[in-house]
């Protein structure tokens, strides 16, 4: 019982947790950004595409 109530007290592995949410959310902030940047560079070749044909 006493190793059980050491254990529900012990808050040592929710730091880890939440670096580890706030990479994830950082992950997927870069994916969203770098997604917006290919399409719009994208958009910028396929115009100067069609302008030189």
């Amino acid at each position: 019982m006493k190793t059980l109530k050491r254990f529900l007290r012990d808050q040592s592995g929710a730091t880890s947790i939440e670096y580890a949410m706030i990479a994830a959310g950082i992950a997927v902030v870069i994916i969203v950004a770098v997604n917006n940047l290919g399409s719009a560079l994208n958009g910028k070749y396929e115009m100067i595409r069609t302008s030189v044909q």
